[in-house]
């Protein structure tokens, strides 16, 4: 016999401590799928995906990648809208086990944590010591630091808190040799001696140095680079930040690295922790002036205004927006401070010490925009009514695809910035732009910091949807160049927009942007093809070109959701799902438990998506069966798989109220069991559990036997086996008798006693008449009469001695 050599991933997996899905069972294809997406238009499935457990997990997957001649991809909450954590490589998801906050420090206002620390959960453990960590994402309540870090966040508050670059202290990280690095703030000296030693670390430091302080490329950076007034500048590698640091260092300045790893997407290292800028509390008292404009225009001019009075956030919300909000079931009542139909509302937020200081702001501000003509109303929400507007603004990309047809919101230009000076003029350029291909179209967000999220809506089914994609962002590019801007603000390149950074800054920077890849990564370990050597923007996209939705049968009724394929479609990726026990809300209890991505509502989605469109993608094992064969054992191994991801939904239907896009997963999975149970049979234990009634009647003949069973660990193993239940899982003891047993007992002993006191006051000749009795009807459910029987009782008895009359 010839001995069958394993595969390097198999070898790999025996070191490896935390989880790693690589091969063709259904399980691992169906995870690979999960990951093959994040919240943009692009989907690749990966290699593999590693969830590591430990640095060392982390350290070994280096040299794996290189013997495979494939990269690395960093994940964290997967909420990136430009195709970041999508990759054929292998995808490395830091989200499950990198979650610790490490230490804080009160006193100098800093906190160490791991990259997979979610934003929101982090403030919630800083309120009571009075701190906060400033940058806020839209998906704040799910975003992790890792991910903020690698888009450089910035958030509604940016205009006050900076972003991730203005707020990062220290980086631990793995580079592209395996070897440890911590980056943080050196001086001159510091500099000098971190470029003497012999690593790559000091290789690191001397060509960037080399790089930095050629005049020639200084003049690039100076002159290709967006205009400094754009706080928002996140396109390409930020070596303005570099040359503006190198340039202090003379002047007794600091540089610090980790403004260079801020927004490189994951690309230079592998972040293990983070050590975060902490700020105080912001002052208790808020206010939220919500400005109702006739013309988009108009309210960008109030943004102008709102500046001049120091608001701490500035943010817009357009019409189309607002009118889909009044069909949503949780956003509904966060609108209700609309007035009239304006076609743009600016939130104009202000912070006071006092109720009075914070009433001075207000007014001034809205006297100043009624001097000047703008806005024609001003509600006024204070402290946590603001919280509801907020709540509305942050949904604002969910709430856009929960509309029906085709087409659909593309984020596409929509994270580029300019000053608020230029912005009305930018606006209203684009708006001509989008108008003369008859695009419907959303504005909204950070008018502030003069980046609004401009999605048209796009059918991208067709070839002519996807070159008019690629046409809409082509051409929008010199409308943003004419004022200077940066094609990316908060949401990075990726995939989106990296293949047009030599158009925006130059080809001598992009150059540059390459030397800085190769100085870190040489052979591309960190997630090849973000930033730079980006595929054409229109290629791996979630839906095939000229792939029609196929029409499928179902036994619910889909039609107010256009079929079950479009309800799964529109779950866009963005997360919401995945927020935690801090953040509070329903929805999704079983990943609040596992943390697992796989068992979020967004990866049933996913992979009913994939299942009912036929792109599942679960291959078979090799066969020399026919093709026919192949093609059964395909679909079963994708049914399979999907099954699994599904197999911890509880049902719970908070998805369909808490899920801005409304995805209804309870319901698909009921759909979806049906059908595989017509195909495939009721399992046995499926059988058990719905006949579980029956069961517990038939073993309540002899309950000592049953609980017997059960109380033996060995016993109870071996009966979980055989109906297919968990080795370890506690079952239920029996009751020594029914409740309704007992109850039938009490019956005939309280009307033989109720015979015996007739007959003696018929005796004594002083029988009275009883009012009419107070009845409670109790609905007996099967784990009340034979497990739970005990409670019952007393609550009978309570109710009894409370004069009731007990009916069950």
């Amino acid at each position: 016999m010839f001995k069958i050599s394993a595969s390097p991933f198999e070898i790999f997996k025996e070191s490896f401590e935390g989880e790693f899905y690589f091969d063709q069972s259904f399980e691992h294809e169906g995870l690979k799928m999960v990951y093959a997406t994040d919240a943009s238009v692009y989907q690749e499935k990966p290699l593999a995906v590693a969830i590591p457990k430990t640095i060392s997990d982390i350290k070994k997957l280096v040299p794996l990648a290189k013997k495979l001649n494939t990269t690395l991809i960093p994940r964290a909450a997967g909420t990136s809208l430009a195709g970041q954590v999508v990759g054929n490589g292998i995808v490395v998801d830091i989200s499950k086990n990198f979650t610790k906050i490490l230490e804080v420090n009160i006193a100098e206002k800093w906190a160490r944590v791991q990259p997979g620390v979610i934003r929101n959960d982090l403030n919630a453990y800083l309120e009571p010591l009075g701190l906060l960590f400033g940058p806020e994402t839209s998906t704040a309540s799910r975003a992790m630091i890792g991910g903020m870090l690698g888009n450089n966040s910035c958030g509604l508050h940016s205009i006050i808190w900076g972003s991730v670059r203005e707020n990062i202290y220290e980086i631990n990280a793995i580079l592209s040799d395996g070897s440890e690095v911590v980056f943080e703030e050196i001086n001159k000296i510091g500099f000098e001696k971190k470029c003497e030693a012999n690593s790559l670390e000091a290789n690191i430091y001397k060509d960037i140095k080399q790089i930095i302080s050629i005049p020639e490329n200084q003049k690039a950076i100076v002159e290709g680079f967006p205009n400094k007034k754009i706080t928002r500048r996140n396109t390409g590698y930020a070596l303005d930040a570099v040359l503006d640091m190198w340039q202090s260092l003379e002047s007794g300045g600091s540089f610090n690295m980790c403004k260079l790893i801020a927004g490189s997407e994951g690309t230079l290292c592998f972040v293990t922790e983070a050590k975060l800028k902490l700020i105080d509390l912001p002052p208790k008292e808020v206010a939220l002036v919500a400005v109702h404009c006739k013309t988009m225009r108009e309210s960008l001019l109030v943004n102008l205004v709102a500046l001049d009075h120091k608001c701490s956030a500035s943010e817009l919300v357009d019409k189309l927006v607002l009118d889909l909000a009044a069909s949503n079931v949780e956003q509904t009542k966060n609108r209700s401070f609309v007035e009239g139909d304006p076609e743009a509302i600016l939130l104009v937020e202000f912070h006071a010490e006092t109720q009075d200081i914070l009433s001075e702001k207000t007014s001034n501000f809205i006297k100043d925009c009624k001097q000047k003509q703008l806005g024609f109303t001003f509600p006024i929400l204070i402290n946590d009514n603001c919280k509801k507007a907020w709540e509305m603004r942050k949904s604002v990309l969910g709430i856009l695809f929960n509309q029906k047809g085709d087409t659909i919101p593309t984020n596409l230009i929509e994270d580029a910035a300019v000053t608020p000076e230029d912005l009305p003029d930018y606006v209203d350029e684009i708006e001509i732009l989008l108008k003369e291909h008859d695009l419907k179209y959303s504005i909204a967000a950070h008018a502030g910091a003069g980046e609004l999220h401009i999605t048209p809506m796009m059918n991208l089914r067709n070839r002519a949807g996807k070159d008019l994609f690629r046409k809409i962002l082509v051409d929008s590019l010199p409308i943003l160049k004419k004022y200077n801007g940066s094609l990316s603000g908060e949401h990075g390149d990726g995939r989106l927009r990296g293949e047009f950074i030599p158009v925006m800054m130059g080809e001598e920077n992009y150059d540059l942007f390459k030397k800085v890849k190769h100085i870190f990564d040489p052979e591309n370990v960190f997630n090849k093809g973000k930033i730079t050597d980006t595929p054409a923007m229109n290629e791996f996209m979630r839906v095939d070109e000229e792939e029609k939705a196929p029409f499928v049968k179902t036994i619910f009724d889909f039609s107010e959701e256009e079929g079950i394929l479009k309800l799964a479609e529109k779950c866009i990726g963005s997360g919401d799902c995945r927020k935690t026990e801090v953040t509070g809300g329903t929805m999704c209890p079983s990943y609040m438990a596992t943390r697992a991505e796989k068992d979020s509502t967004r990866a049933r989605a996913n992979m009913l998506r994939h299942y009912y469109s036929g792109k599942s993608e679960v291959v078979s094992y090799e066969s020399e069966s026919s093709q026919i064969t192949n093609q059964k054992l395909q679909t079963k191994n994708s049914q399979l798989a999907t099954k699994d991801v599904l197999d911890l939904c509880l049902s719970c239907k908070g998805c369909k109220t808490e899920c801005p896009s409304s995805v209804d997963v309870g319901k698909m999975k009921a759909e979806f069991m049906q059908e595989y149970y017509i195909k495939n049979g009721v399992p046995f234990r499926s059988k058990l559990i719905g006949n579980f009634t029956k069961m517990m009647k038939l073993a309540s003949i002899a309950p000592w036997g049953y609980n017997f069973i059960y109380n033996n660990a060995g016993l109870r193993k071996i009966a979980n086996k055989i109906v297919g239940f968990h080795a370890d899982r506690t079952m239920p003891h029996l009751a020594k008798e029914t409740l309704l047993s007992w109850w039938k007992k009490e019956n005939r002993k309280e009307k033989k006693e109720n015979r015996f006191e007739k007959s003696e006051k018929k005796n004594t000749q002083s029988e009275i008449v009883n009012p009419k009795s107070k009845i409670v009807n109790i609905f007996l459910d099967e784990f009340t009469n034979y497990n739970d029987t005990e409670i019952g009782k007393k609550l009978i008895l309570l109710l009894q001695r409370l004069g009731y009359d007990v009916n069950i």
